[in-house]
């Protein structure tokens, strides 16, 4: 059950991906870590150089690197003065910044100075220096010397990505050139553009087409390109280049128009059941049961026939059809019989056959005791105990849990639970026991928030968490790319991301078939350029791998602060902790809201059009903005819309008293629905008030805001950090150095 539930979410993400309509976002330097002007945002953030970061640490000695977040006219004189000193990678590293820094402020003439000669001394790096020096002739009149620079790198370095950057400008009198980065190049950026410069001179070049479709998942209007080819082009597409369309669809949450691509691309056992998936997610679903079943025609003993006969079981409409696809999984396929056997409980349940169906359950939990089925059965029995009011069956059930399935996606809850309900039983040492243990073994959770407030941390309860500044302290160093290029590890390090990413579309030579440290450097560069949503989705969804060498990769990648830096960014610091210390609200709570909301996007749009970082609703906004006397604003702007989200979520907490569960749950579901809610169940305890809330959407909402929450205070808070580190080894390792 773990990999189908795994795939529900994978499936949920994505199709909001589909859903959403994004424009250009703003660059990775917003991610600056020094934006402290305001004396509201000093009191609350503040940033040390961190140590100890394994695989992924930056150079740590460096006097270079912490300057990288700072703004280029705050850290000039400190970069010249380090550049004015004795040879060092310091001093290389110092003299390509600040010449960067000159170029992208117009004065690049200056920066010529600070690039003489730098690519004999500075290797790592010799191509883009050529690339920087290019770009400061052109900018200061020299077209001749730009030119001949532009040569230079073509010809002394002309298998390096940057040579890209060369071709392209030198293509702009010379389309040979552009032919050059096309064939060379095709997924370097500069080829993207050149391919979409010549379509729209051209718009007949299905070459051009294809070559965006391979290459350009990441591209704004991708899927219109791919609708086009579709359209006009069907007839002439190899299989190859169906895969291609299929792949870029997919990737970007059309399912249904993926899973038609999928047809007709090379039979492999995923591209076969992806057809069938994607006609099941487009509602085509007799078209995903003849797809499903080629896969298990054509692929009988690949892992993708076992899913293909749990999903037949599913959407079928013959109950005796459902249970012969179960049975066949069961016999052939034994670590997805447990996952079987439970939705075979179920079709017999349907069937009015309730002691065949006890049978299939009673098996889940004596032939696969370990599995997450079992867990599901588990928690099931827990509640309908709870709910009779017995909390002693329940606790015994939770208990289950934790003893059996303590890897389960549902341990978490059930070790709090068994805390919750040993104090309903007056047992209150056992219960600050269990909550000990949420610690220890799932400190990043959000019942791990839970269990701390319940224990008498710090760290604020839905009572009182809204009005909580927490003090922050955030390493400047950021994660080393693990694989990549010198050149392209040490970009990232000096933060210039765009040129990183240039470098990395190159060298990622294979995405539909990453490694784990492939999908991290892919979300590191995506999150670099401002790509947030795309960029924490890479890195989040790295816990769905399965191979036993890829989970263990993945493991060692989560005991690095570099990996939990990447999935809880700060992106838009100045804006965020300027408008929420205005309207009285714990700046890390609307920060952990607006990951849940948007993840930092600010142009992006929900089906419901719910638009920017806190997705609010253009007649929410156009209220806020009466009650504010705000006559101008755009909603896209991350500015505006946190000032629109920010006073409308303070009004939800004054609706409720400041009770941040009812506010938070008001903020998605309506504040209409939360009061019928709270006069339906009552309100005697939070925790089962969460577990009531009849909107799925809006309980996963709540627990992932305040998920979100405990992540950014357990990793960036030094209290609540070194508390946690004496609970749990695992967060130790982590992020130690913060709690030292």
């Amino acid at each position: 059950m773990l990999k189908q539930r795994k795939n529900q979410v994978f499936l949920a993400v994505g199709a909001g991906l589909a859903a959403l309509t994004m424009g250009a976002t703003l660059s990775a330097s917003r991610l600056s870590d020094l934006v402290l002007e305001q004396p509201l945002v000093r009191q609350w953030f503040i940033t040390e150089q961190a140590a100890g970061e394994l695989d992924l640490s930056m150079d740590t000695t460096s006097a270079v690197l912490p300057l990288v977040s700072v703004p280029a006219a705050e850290r000039a004189a400190q970069l010249e003065q380090i550049a004015s000193g004795s040879p060092s990678l310091d001093r290389h590293r110092a003299r390509y910044l600040l010449a960067s820094d000159l170029i992208q402020q117009g004065q690049a003439g200056s920066a010529l100075s600070w690039l003489e000669n730098l690519e004999q001394e500075y290797t790592a790096l010799a191509p883009q220096i050529l690339y920087r020096r290019a770009q400061a002739y052109t900018a200061s009149g020299n077209p001749a010397e730009a030119e001949a620079t532009w040569q230079q790198l073509l010809t002394e370095y002309p298998n390096d990505p940057t040579v890209a950057e060369a071709l392209f400008a030198l293509g702009q009198s010379n389309p040979q050139y552009w032919d050059q980065a096309i064939a060379q190049f095709p997924a370097h950026s500069r080829s993207l553009e050149i391919a979409e410069t010549r379509l729209s001179q051209n718009p007949d070049q299905l070459p051009m087409l294809l070559m965006l479709a391979r290459h350009g998942h990441h591209l704004p209007e991708i899927t219109s390109t791919l609708d086009r080819m579709v359209n006009e082009y069907g007839s002439q597409l190899q299989p190859e280049d169906w895969e291609a369309i299929a792949f870029a669809y997919w990737e970007n949450g059309y399912y249904g128009s993926a899973g038609s691509a999928y047809a007709k691309a090379p039979r492999t056992a995923l591209n076969a059941y992806r057809t069938g998936r994607g006609a099941q997610l487009g509602e085509r679903y007799s078209d995903a049961l003849s797809a499903y079943y080629q896969v298990t025609q054509e692929f009988p003993d690949a892992e993708e026939t076992a899913t293909a006969l749990l999903r037949m079981a599913e959407i079928t409409t013959q109950p005796q059809d459902a249970l012969a696809y179960l049975d066949t999984v069961i016999e052939r396929f034994p670590d997805r019989a447990a996952e079987a056997l439970l939705a075979r409980a179920d079709v017999l349940e349907a069937m009015q056959s309730p002691e065949s169906a006890s049978q299939a359950r009673q098996s889940v939990l004596t032939q696969y005791s370990d599995s997450e089925a079992a867990a599901e059965l588990r928690w099931k029995q827990a509640e309908r105990a709870a709910a009779a009011g017995d909390a002693r069956t329940a606790w015994e059930w939770a208990r289950q849990i934790v003893t059996q399935n303590g890897d389960s996606e549902l341990a978490p809850e059930a070790a709090y639970w068994v805390g919750k309900w040993a104090v309903q039983m007056g047992q209150q040492d056992e219960a600050n026991k269990a909550f000990e243990y949420v610690l220890t073994h799932y400190p990043e959770s959000y019942y791990a928030w839970r269990s701390a407030s319940t224990l008498g941390w710090d760290v604020g309860d839905f009572t009182t968490v809204r009005e909580q500044i927490p003090q922050v302290v955030k390493p400047i160093s950021q994660p080393v790319p693990p694989v990549g290029s010198a050149a392209l590890q040490e970009l990232y390090r000096l933060g210039q991301y765009r040129d990183a990413w240039a470098t990395w579309q190159v060298e990622f030579d294979n995405p539909m078939q990453s490694t784990v440290a492939q999908q991290f450097t892919d979300g590191l560069m995506r999150l670099g350029v401002g790509d947030n949503l795309n960029g924490i989705f890479m890195i989040s969804s790295l816990e769905w791998r399965e191979e036993p060498e890829e989970q263990l990769e993945y493991q060692a990648l989560k005991r690095q602060t570099g990996y939990w830096q990447a999935l809880y960014p700060f992106p838009f610091l100045e804006p965020i902790n300027a408008w929420s210390q205005r309207r009285r609200l714990n700046p890390m709570l609307v920060t952990a809201l607006i990951r849940q909301e948007s993840r930092f996007e600010p142009q992006i749009e929900s089906v419901a059009g719910a638009v920017g970082l806190m997705q609010v609703m253009p007649d929410t906004a156009d209220w806020v903005a009466s009650q504010i006397g705000l006559e101008q604003y755009t909603m896209s702007d991350p500015e505006d819309n946190i000032t629109l989200g920010t006073w409308y979520l303070d009004y939800t907490h004054r609706e409720y008293d400041n009770n941040s569960l009812f506010a938070v749950a008001s903020y998605n579901a309506g504040p209409g629905s939360v009061a019928d809610w709270i006069d339906r169940f009552g309100f005697n305890d939070p925790d089962v008030f969460v577990e009531q809330i009849p909107f799925p959407e809006t309980k996963g909402y709540v627990e992932s805001v305040f998920e979100n929450y405990w992540n950014y205070l357990r990793l960036y808070n030094p209290e609540v950090s070194q508390r946690l580190a004496q609970y749990s080894e695992e967060h130790a390792a982590t992020v130690g150095s913060l709690s030292e």
